[in-house]
């Protein structure tokens, strides 16, 4: 990829320099490295391997305002901790105004710089005025929220000669720009997304009871102790986007203690957390549930991962006892519900069929019940989460039916039915949350609307969607959790991927009114998205098309930003997709070639010639 900053250079050579760090095998090869020679610039968007550090130099003596501002920027892209570098191309004040934290503007392809004012003066001094261009992909904000953009970037930066310099007068920049500004490639290098954990606002775990924890993605520096700035960015509360659906169990105001430098576990995999005094009194089970936020939150940032989790209190004593994993999961599920053990599709008579989840075989039997047995044809299907159950889309797609999972079981009246006249106006496929509750929605042109049946039965709610405007749902994905929902749109011939916040208004007997609201684009990337399933907390897998492109099938976050690398191997003619919430599973696709699955590590195997609507528990 082309670093982002060619085209700003100006013949400045990079003042960059890498630190290697030896581990394991590395040991040797690092032993005999030579301790003499020159430090050789890198491109910093080129992704070192891990064991790279970049740091920005310092400005030279003399340097001219374009070295300035090509200094500034590279030291943006360093992993200084502080950005101490980066300060010393600012004046002492406008270093003590600038707020690196405070946002991180992505720009496509770097920023672009231009000199516009040659002989600008400020305070009776000479100065010079110049100005960032570039595309603005996506901005990261001071709670660490990723946001997809598609605007012009544009922001005067001056300069000045700074008196307090040592050694005279020099130019320094004293009107920096916002927070950090960087291109695309060197923030998919230095940074990386992680889920946060909260506990969903109407499901706040009771004395003995369980709590719903939903993920709440945001980006942190990767090669600057992640691990403290996540603990820190949750202690810090929610995004603003997730913020009225959740709750944090960590009194108003907790913080890591103070003089805490940095985090990690000990060789027991055991983290200790100190915090401050606002959680001092808190009784034995409160502390169970926020050493539960702090050990699902962590579960991917270490190489062994964290095994226990041990919260003191601000003088140095235990909370509570340590949290262990399998307490964690007593407290608050941290799938919602059981594990997948079976994969589902519809066979070439269109019955309802499953693979047991980590078989090599190719065989399907049919379920049990009306679906399977029982020999009804269906255009779609979901199965509960707890694989109890399952609801099924009429072949015509004028009606849902519900049916148990056992053998023998019979069909009742349906539960929804549409008025819609052509076939594909009727109902999606519908889908199960972690909560048993079951959704579904009606694409009749003169009716369109989403539907949520409490535990799959009983008369079904209409979920108002804000900000749908013209747009007409054509498929619903709710994650476990039941906070977020992913909604394929339909607006002017194309569809797009959406993420909804849920929310459930309370009421005397349960929640009186439920609706979507801030829903946001998940996949910006792509033109054109045909198929969607959720894959984990955070990530959802799409089928689609960018923009010129060919059809791809790639992971993405419910925040819209892509990771790197999260393009998955090509499939032909790739119709639906599903995902289980487990990593260990094989994705399972419908495609020209059948029923095809994709094991982790493996190529894309065919498992039946015919088949559609391939669904995991969800």
């Amino acid at each position: 990829m082309a670093d982002d900053r060619s085209r700003r250079r100006t013949g400045r050579p990079l003042r960059t320099a890498l630190v290697l760090g030896c581990s394991g095998a590395l040991l040797a090869g690092c032993a005999s490295m030579p301790d003499t020679g020159d430090v050789r610039g890198v491109e910093p968007s080129q992704r070192p391997d891990a064991q790279v550090r970049v740091f920005a130099m310092p400005p030279p003596q003399k340097a001219t305002p374009d070295e300035i501002i090509q200094g500034f920027l590279e030291a943006l892209t360093s992993d200084d901790p502080q950005f101490e570098m980066a300060r010393k191309y600012l004046t002492r004040e406008a270093s003590r105004n600038w707020h690196p934290e405070s946002s991180t503007t992505v720009l496509a392809d770097g920023p672009s710089t231009e000199a516009t004012d040659r002989g600008s003066t400020q305070d009776g001094q000479p100065g010079r005025n110049w100005l960032l261009t570039g595309r603005e992909v996506a901005k990261v904000d001071g709670r660490r929220a990723y946001t997809p953009r598609k605007s012009t970037y544009s922001e005067p930066v001056h300069l000045s000669m700074d008196p307090d310099v040592e050694g005279g007068p020099e130019w320094r920049i004293d009107r920096p720009p916002s927070g950090v500004v960087l291109g695309e490639s060197d923030f998919q290098r230095i940074y990386r997304s992680v889920s946060k954990y909260y506990y969903a606002a109407d499901t706040v775990p009771s004395d003995g009871g369980q709590g719903d924890v939903v993920a709440d993605p945001v980006y942190v520096r990767e090669r600057i102790d992640p691990l403290t700035q996540t603990v820190r960015s949750l202690l810090e509360g929610p995004t603003e986007w997730l913020d009225p659906a959740v709750t944090s169990l960590f009194p108003k105001g907790t913080r890591l203690a103070a003089g805490t430098k940095g985090l990690a576990p000990d060789d027991q995999n055991t983290l200790t957390v100190p915090l401050t005094r606002q959680a001092d009194r808190v009784d034995l089970r409160r502390c169970k549930l926020m050493a539960t936020q702090i050990l699902y939150t962590l579960e991917d940032l270490t190489p062994a991962g964290i095994e226990e989790v041990k919260l003191l209190r601000s003088d140095g004593r235990q909370l509570c006892p340590p949290l262990r994993e399998d307490d964690a999961e007593a407290a608050a599920p941290h799938r919602t519900a059981g594990q997948a053990r079976y994969q589902y599709f519809l066979d070439g008579q269109r019955r309802l069929v499953r693979l047991f989840g980590t078989s090599t075989g190719h065989k399907a039997e049919p379920v049990p019940g009306a679906f399977g047995e029982g020999g009804r044809k269906l255009r779609g299907a979901a199965v509960s989460r707890e694989e109890d159950k399952a609801a099924g889309v009429s072949l015509d797609g004028r009606s849902l039916y519900v049916s148990s999972l056992v053998q023998g079981a019979e069909l009742g009246e349906p539960v929804i039915s549409s008025s819609a006249k052509a076939e594909d106006n009727r109902l999606t496929a519908p889908s199960w949350d972690g909560r048993g509750d079951l959704w579904v929605a009606d694409r009749d042109p003169l009716d369109p609307q989403l539907y949520l049946l409490k535990d799959g039965a009983g008369t079904p709610k209409p979920v108002a969607v804000a900000g749908l405007g013209k747009g007409r749902i054509q498929a619903v994905r709710v994650a476990a959790d039941g906070v977020r929902i992913a909604l394929l749109v339909a607006d002017g011939g194309k569809k797009s991927l959406r993420v909804g916040r849920v929310q459930r208004t309370p009421g005397e007997n349960g929640p009186a009114r439920i609706s979507v609201h801030q829903l946001r684009t998940a996949a910006p990337q792509m033109e054109d998205v045909t198929a969607m399933s959720w894959a984990g907390g955070s990530r959802l897998v799409v089928v689609g098309r960018e923009e010129g492109g060919v059809q791809q099938i790639r992971y993405v976050q419910c925040d819209g930003s892509a990771p790197a690398g999260g393009v998955l191997p090509g499939l032909t003619g790739a119709e639906e997709i599903a995902a289980a919430e487990d990593e260990r599973l094989p994705l399972i696709a419908h495609s020209d070639d059948g029923i095809v699955r994709l094991p982790p590590g493996a190529p894309w195997q065919t498992v039946v010639g015919e088949g559609t609507a391939p669904v995991y528990p969800g």
